[in-house]
């Protein structure tokens, strides 16, 4: 069974942010990788068939297939570990998530569930106010 991550998506207000970013690397020629300090010690369970999962606004909502972790050295010899991504965005039911720094493992049994394409969540739809109180009173 594979095994995930998890990180915040710092910067991201939606789901549509974060692939205008991406999208905006792909046109630069930039490859579709996320920078992190420090190297999966589990990578070879990451690489069978693991995800990021994007914490968005509080709530883990979408996630991306990982392709390839790489040790990577910049100019100035400080070193990284490359996530290579796959280009599709999955939106999975939307999961309750605190605040973190750098990522953190997520079993398969942990991760929720890809959403159907075919269902529109109305939550989608709702202020982000709303959203928080719902959650703060455990309704969501």
């Amino acid at each position: 069974m594979a095994l995930h991550l998890i990180k915040m998506c710092v910067g991201c207000d939606s789901i549509e942010d974060l692939a205008e970013w991406q999208a905006n690397r792909l046109l630069r020629g930039e490859q579709l990788i996320h920078r992190t300090r420090n190297f999966p010690k589990r990578a070879e369970e990451i690489l069978a068939g693991g995800s990021l999962y994007w914490i968005i606004k509080g709530q883990v909502r979408v996630r991306q297939r990982i392709t390839a972790l790489e040790a990577v050295t910049d100019g100035e010899g400080g070193r990284f570990c490359a996530i290579h991504l796959d280009r599709e965005l999955v939106k999975t039911i939307h999961k309750p998530s605190r605040p973190m720094q750098g990522w953190r493992y997520l079993t398969a049994e942990e991760a929720p569930l890809d959403r159907d394409p075919k269902h529109k969540d109305e939550t989608d739809e709702m202020p982000e106010s709303m959203r928080k109180e719902l959650r703060s009173l455990g309704l969501m």
